[in-house]
């Protein structure tokens, strides 16, 4: 046979198609040259290659005198066999175009890539936060009004410890703070999976253990309810009734874990809806079931409310957890090799990695402890003021934490990206945000605290004793509410990076300590008043070292700048609080005198803002000062900031004048 491209073809050569059904014979001819199409011809278009198994097609193109006949665009290899004798061309597929338009916009924005996502997240968490706080409120209601400020509301509150100790750890600081992370790693990680998804492999890894784990602990406390009661409260009135409540609220340790694991992994995920209804779940549970039993369980209905409340708490959020899960965005590549590390993220029960958030998370908590120890030899009812005091008193933190709470997966992405500046800046604007938030509602609550309680609880067995009691409590209670919020937002700067700090656990052990050697003499000359101040200079002794602390850790926090901005708003905070007291004496209805002291130091907080020259900037706010230029079209438009200084999506801004 000879050279097929030297010259024109003749029957000898092997790529020439032989004669048969629906083909052209004759004198040998250019097998390339254009034929009429027939019935067994492919429906391709004349000058492409179909490749067999659906492959896509591959034009040809003829080159100059000589060439050599190739695939176009890309390259090309020319393989032996095809239909018919002639050579199949085949070339590598190009990768998919990125999906534009409004769909494709649309689907980002609902993954929180889009710039009004933070803002509808917030909005939606607040709601239904605020709605579970209410709920709670009215919880707190039904108990004082069923069963006063007694030696038997001081029993179901020794229990209660169980499901407060149980969410802090297990909804909403160690499960969370480790969680977040790992599952916002596992999602990045998830477009470049060659094999298997890391999100799915991160649930088998972590999941299956800690139910066993934290089975056995309620087993445990389940049997152990008589040693518990005594380490809690030793001496009160009422052993048994607070060991048949414990037994009960101490099922809420399964149930809440499953609840921390499936609102870490929605947040992580950019889904906030469910996780923000679990407390309303809650509420509803415990309020029908003290409805309900209360005739023949008394007390102990509250108790059987927590184990029903922790049941729904799950049942909200599975269906989208689940659906979550079976979700892949993205094409699956075939794989060719195993990726490095992709179960690594099953290591995560290791002690090592966990122990400095569960160390912080238990210490934290352990400052109800030594209250509620402090309190018990006190006389009746003052775990309760306790108790219903601190629950007024935070829900201006509560508030204030929500941002924070949706923005702490923007940060653990923007660190498993690679950029600490863009989460340094995310964190700054949070901690500014919510500290004008709760130091607002710390002005409320001072201020007016006799109306605030005598309007909620003060009916049936609630008398005005306890009002006298609770709100002097609650006035102490509010002046911690700062480093309370500062301690929330800041130990996600510290828990955000891949192997969580001892740092915080470490603060937070000076101010429980803090907390007790102060405690001891404060419960001895002022009772619970003396306990409340105690916790107060306990928590911002902890917030102090926290933010001292922050600049050298993975989120840079700039602790300087942000506590002279702080300092300024506390000192605002002080005037405001002046201006809603005075309101509150001077109006009699208490509804009326608390929504006009509200107002009034809002206002005076609002105003500080807005025309303070030294007040520090937040992104929410405009500033009287700020110039604006009118478009062509007639509305006000603000100058944009220089290259160099843009901010990045969420409206993040530098702290103080000074740093513009």
């Amino acid at each position: 046979m000879r050279d097929p491209w030297g010259g024109p073809p003749d029957p000898t050569d092997a790529y020439a198609a032989p004669p048969g059904p629906g083909r052209h014979a004759g004198p040998p001819a250019d097998p390339w040259s254009p034929m009429p199409p027939d019935a067994t011809d492919s429906p391709c278009a004349p000058g492409a290659g179909v490749l067999p198994g659906g492959a896509r097609r591959v034009s040809l193109r003829r080159a100059a005198a000589g060439d050599v006949w190739a695939a176009a665009p890309g390259p090309a290899e020319v393989l032996p066999g095809g239909s018919g004798g002639v050579a199949t061309l085949t070339a590598p597929a190009p990768p998919l175009p990125p999906r534009t338009g409004r769909r494709a916009h649309a689907r980002a924005k609902v993954r929180g890539e889009g710039r009004g996502f933070l803002a509808r997240a917030a909005a939606v968490t607040a709601g239904l936060t605020a709605a579970g706080a209410l709920l709670g409120l009215v919880r707190d209601q039904i108990l004082a009004g069923y069963f006063g400020a007694g030696a038997e509301t001081d029993a179901f509150l020794v229990a209660w410890t169980v499901p407060e100790f149980a969410s802090t750890l297990l909804i909403e600081d160690a499960m969370a703070l480790i969680l977040v992370p790992a599952f916002s790693r596992a999602l990045a990680r998830r477009p470049a999976a060659l094999a298997g998804d890391p999100v799915r492999e991160l649930v088998r890894g972590t999941l299956p253990r800690l139910t066993l784990v934290v089975g056995v602990v309620a087993a445990f406390l389940v049997a152990a309810a008589p040693a518990v009661v005594d380490l809690l409260a030793p001496g009160l009135s009422d052993r048994a009734l607070a060991v048949d409540c414990v037994r009960l609220t101490a099922t809420c340790v399964l149930t809440f874990a499953l609840v921390g694991y499936c609102s870490a992994a929605l947040r992580a995920h950019h889904v906030f809806l469910p996780p923000a209804t679990i407390y309303v779940a809650y509420n509803v549970g415990i309020i029908g079931a003290m409805v309900l039993l209360r005739e023949p369980w008394g007390v102990r209905s509250a108790a059987a409310g927590v184990a029903v409340g922790g049941v729904f708490m799950v049942l909200v959020q599975l269906p989208a957890l689940l659906r979550e899960l079976r979700t892949r965005p993205g094409p699956v590549r075939r794989p060719e090799r195993a990726a490095a590390g992709a179960g690594g993220e099953g290591r995560l029960v290791v002690v090592g990695l966990i122990a400095p958030v569960v160390a912080f998370s238990l210490i934290r908590q352990s400052q109800t402890l030594i209250e509620r120890f402090l309190a018990a030899p006190l006389p009746s009812g003052a775990i309760s003021h306790l108790n219903y005091a601190q629950k007024i008193a935070q829900m201006p933190m509560i508030l204030s934490l929500m941002l924070c709470t949706v923005s702490f997966p923007m940060v653990a992405r923007a660190l498993a990206a690679g950029d600490p500046e863009g989460a340094r800046r995310r964190v700054e604007r949070d901690l500014l945000m919510a500290a004008v938030v709760v130091l607002a509602g710390a002005a409320v609550v001072i201020a007016t605290a006799p109306r605030i309680v005598e309007l909620l609880f003060q009916r049936g067995e609630f008398g005005r004793a306890d009002t006298v009691a609770t709100a002097a409590v609650m006035r102490v209670y509010a002046l911690g509410l700062l480093g309370q919020t500062m301690v929330g937002a800041l130990v996600r700067c510290y828990f955000s990076a891949a192997r969580p700090l001892w740092y915080p656990a470490a603060a937070m052990a000076a101010g429980l300590a803090a907390t007790a050697a102060a405690g001891v003499p404060g419960a001895a000359a002022w009772g619970a008043v003396g306990i409340a101040a105690a916790n107060a200079a306990g928590i911002t002794l902890t917030a102090v070292l926290l933010l001292r602390g922050a600049h050298r850790q993975t989120v840079p926090v700039r602790s300087g700048p942000l506590g002279e901005d702080l300092l300024r708003l506390a000192g605002a905070a002080a005037g405001a609080t002046g201006a809603g007291w005075l309101c509150s004496v001077a109006i009699g209805p208490a509804a009326l005198a608390v929504a006009v002291a509200a107002l009034a130091a809002v206002a005076v907080l609002l105003l500080f803002l807005a025309c303070s020259p030294r007040a520090p900037e937040l992104p929410l706010l405009p500033r009287l000062s700020t110039r604006r230029r009118r478009t062509a079209h007639g509305r006000p438009h603000r100058a944009a900031p220089p290259a160099a200084d843009a901010s990045p999506v969420g409206g993040d801004v530098p702290l103080g004048h000074k740093h513009r």
